[in-house]
């Protein structure tokens, strides 16, 4: 029971009291037709009870008023608190953002370290590569080794067949599963070519940077582009006759993605790396590849990287 409360209790009260008083006290010699006119009972009623709702109502009034005044203060301790807050984390910039940032520099270098060491396990699979000017059978380990590294410097990556177009596209995919034997063949074939395995390493580190944000390239469904758009972009078209490759729909993808490339300078720069080793790819491979192989390009989840990162960055506009 609150002051208002008791209030209006008492007040009622008196006022019932008075009309009591009042009713009981008119004088009796009245007919009794109009003792019991209907109008007048009403208009009775009203002027005992109309007073006591409105007593009541002024009542719920005065509480509700000291309801919203209790939340006002509340409400301001809160500001006050957060204002503090703000200001101790200001004049401690510098100590609170520190920790921040080596936490996000770590979790890159983890991330690295994992794409290194995966890059390593394919790289480390790989069949040993042994060149001899005259391969015979009574050749000895020196001769061998002075043959890998020629006269003119040249290593054997260098002087290896170049990796086949279905081997590539296979490989800008990557292996499906652990057992995907298929896939990791391709992928340490592509290794063993310098320009590919060059992009390779640019797609790896940008995939598994978008895959901290939860982006998958298996979730994205790109509008697909015909061969012809991809070899215009190759030549060096851009604007509105290229803008179909940027066919990438999914909305949290590329508010992800954007807010990354504004935020975080090392995604940035792997971003501009893993587009300008595409683009360069693309220069090479549109010049022998098929109009089915460049479309089964488009399906690889280094293209859709591309596909992604290119319409964030503006690079078919």
């Amino acid at each position: 029971m609150t002051p208002a409360d008791l209030i209006a209790i008492v007040l009622s009260l008196l006022w019932l009291g008075v009309a009591g008083y009042v009713f009981l006290r008119a004088p009796a010699s009245e007919p009794a037709d109009q003792r019991v006119d209907s109008l007048r009972f009403i208009m009775t009623l009203l002027a005992i009870f109309l007073p006591v709702a409105m007593i009541w109502v002024a009542a719920l009034a005065v509480r509700s008023s000291r309801i919203v005044r209790e939340e006002s203060r509340r409400l301001q301790a809160a500001i006050d608190a957060m204002r503090q807050t703000y200001v101790a984390d200001r004049q401690a910039g510098v100590t609170t953002l520190q920790p921040t940032v080596e936490r996000k520099l770590n979790e890159i270098a983890k991330a690295t370290q994992k794409t290194e060491s995966a890059l390593a396990t394919f790289a480390s699979s790989r069949d040993k590569v042994t060149v001899s000017l005259e391969p015979t059978a009574s050749d000895t380990s020196a001769e061998d080794t002075e043959q890998t590294s020629l006269a003119l410097g040249t290593s054997a990556e260098d002087i290896s067949a170049p990796i086949t177009t279905p081997d590539l596209i296979r490989a800008l995919n990557f292996p499906d599963t652990a057992d995907d034997e298929v896939g990791f063949a391709a992928l340490r074939l592509a290794l063993k070519d310098r320009n590919a395995s060059q992009l390779i390493q640019a797609s790896q580190d940008i995939l598994t940077l978008l895959s901290q944000d939860g982006i998958y390239m298996d979730d994205l469904r790109p509008d697909r582009a015909r061969a012809e758009i991809w070899r215009r972009f190759a030549r060096g078209e851009r604007g509105r006759v290229v803008a179909a490759l940027g066919g990438v729909r999914d909305r949290s993808s590329l508010a992800l993605t954007a807010g990354r490339m504004r935020e975080d300078a090392i995604f940035r720069d792997a971003g501009h790396h893993f587009l300008r080793r595409f683009d360069q790819m693309l220069v090479r491979f549109e010049e022998t590849a098929s109009d089915e192989e460049i479309g089964a390009l488009s399906e690889t989840r280094t293209a859709r990287a591309f596909m992604l990162l290119g319409r964030v960055t503006g690079t078919f506009d």
